[in-house]
């Protein structure tokens, strides 16, 4: 790697942060080699790089941030390229940050949600890492809870402000984008109830339309909506209680638009999205959402085939909300941990984190309090969960009785649940050689998929496709390409 002129100063941060660590600069090199590939990055850097950058040189693009990974890796807190004295031209990481703020937290998602609204084709182009998962998580379940999220009203300034005055910087590592014309004159806005159930309201239309026509069919003007509207009142003024349920609010809302952020693919994206709105679930106090948003971050890692890292989160989840949560609430973590290990192949795990679930539900009694956001966890969701657990153990008979029950009972505004099942149901049938049945029920799913704006979608059918490979020649497989092939 080429990099730039030396400097004359020596880096004495950077060298003190070294001795902290332990590392030789040998040691440090081959860390950042090795955190490079995580990313797809060829580094060629050894101990004589390290003695550049102690001298003052600057490492170009996203090596300073790839720096400050491994240093945060090791000493378990969260270090910046600032933190170490170098420059942050690529920050790779930002977004994953876990405020230690509230305030903090809403300059970071309020970044987040004001490039994501603009043209940044970038932003959806962030690669997911595994790395950035365990930080958040370790935070949210060990933190202080904040004792203060209530904001006053801000003072009254002539428009041109006060003479003097300094506008306030960015903070290091944060995604920052412009203000909307109009947004700093709104900050001063006394959020009421009226407000926070005006967000509410807006959460289960985007959770309808996303259920129906998949994640990409709204994204968009969620996330304007969060940069006009939900920004805003954030930058407000509230009290205790206003404010707690305001940010409950928002880091649903963020939930959200991480949630179709990973329908549509833009899996980094997403990933930030989740560790922002876990955050702003910790200002809110509410730590049984928060735990509903690890389990969301479980299930993009289990997508993603990052199964470890899946367990852990649920595992995260569970102990954040301990044995006192509702039974559905116990139920949906159970088997967010089911997943995980069936996706790794671990049988035992998996069928004992099922009967967990399936106790937990068994537990519940109509009447029972249930948060609006577990309210899909139902019969027909734990069985869709049996379904996909047993697909991915390869025990085709039980994965085919359960989805068909889980097609049973789901309601048809849920869509693309009933689309994945249709697949799980599919691969069920290839698996136990009905393969006739099989390609009938994946082109229906074929059919349905074409209707949505959804990359997962689109990728189950595919991955079913894939499947069918050692079949290609057999009748019933020519008649399911030519149906797909009529779909455009």
């Amino acid at each position: 790697m080429t990099d730039r002129p030396a400097q004359r100063t020596p880096n004495r941060q950077l060298a003190a942060l070294i001795a902290e660590a332990g590392f030789s600069n040998a040691g440090l090199a081959r860390r950042v080699d090795q955190l490079g590939l995580e990313h797809g990055l060829d580094l060629r850097y050894d101990k004589t790089s390290v003695t550049r950058w102690l001298r003052g040189q600057q490492p170009r693009g996203t090596t300073p941030a790839l720096i400050a990974e491994v240093f945060t890796r090791r000493l378990g807190r969260r270090l910046t390229a600032q933190d170490l004295g170098l420059d942050a031209c690529a920050p790779v990481y930002a977004g994953l940050e876990f405020a230690a703020t509230p305030e903090e937290a809403v300059d970071i998602v309020g970044g987040l949600w004001r490039k994501d609204s603009g043209s940044h084709a970038e932003l959806r182009k962030i690669a997911f890492t595994p790395a950035g998962l365990v930080v958040p998580s370790r935070d949210w379940l060990i933190g202080k809870a904040d004792d203060k999220v209530a904001r006053e009203p801000a003072p009254r300034v002539p428009p041109q402000g006060r003479p003097g005055s300094v506008r306030p910087q960015p903070q290091p590592g944060v995604l920052v984008a412009p203000r909307a014309r109009g947004q700093a004159e709104r900050t001063g806005h006394k959020v009421s109830g009226g407000d926070i159930a005006a967000l509410q309201s807006v959460g289960e239309l985007f959770r309808t339309l996303d259920d129906r026509f998949g994640g990409g069919h709204a994204r968009q003007a969620l996330v304007r909506y969060l940069e006009h509207e939900c920004e805003p009142m954030l930058r407000g003024s509230y009290d205790e209680q206003t404010g707690r349920r305001l940010f409950g609010a928002a880091a649903d809302l963020t939930r959200l638009a991480g949630w179709t952020s990973y329908d549509i693919a833009a899996h980094g994206l997403a990933q930030r999205y989740f560790v922002q709105a876990l955050r702003l679930a910790q200002a809110a106090g509410d730590r049984a959402y928060g735990s509903y948003v690890l389990v969301t971050m479980s299930r993009q890692a289990v997508y993603l085939g990052h199964g470890r890292e899946a367990v852990q989160l649920a595992r995260v989840a569970q102990q954040g909300v301990g044995t006192g949560g509702p039974p559905v609430v116990q139920s949906l973590l159970h088997a967010s941990e089911a997943r995980a290990h069936g996706v790794l192949g671990e049988v035992r795990a998996c069928t004992a984190a099922l009967v967990r679930a399936e106790r937990a539900l068994e537990a519940a009694r109509p009447g029972d309090e249930v948060p609006y956001w577990a309210a899909f966890f139902d019969e027909a969701q734990l069985a869709d969960e049996f379904g996909h657990c047993h697909r991915d153990l390869q025990q085709f008979r039980a994965a085919a009785q359960h989805a068909e029950r889980s097609l049973q009972l789901r309601a048809p505004a849920y869509a693309r649940s009933r689309l994945f099942c249709r697949v799980v149901l599919a691969t069920a049938r290839l698996g136990l050689g009905e393969l006739d049945q099989a390609c009938t029920l994946a082109a229906e799913a074929a059919a349905q998929a074409a209707e949505m704006r959804s990359a997962r979608a689109v990728e189950y059918v595919k991955e079913f496709e894939r499947r069918l490979e050692p079949y290609r020649d057999a009748a019933p497989v020519r008649g399911y390409r030519e149906k797909v092939a009529a779909l455009g």
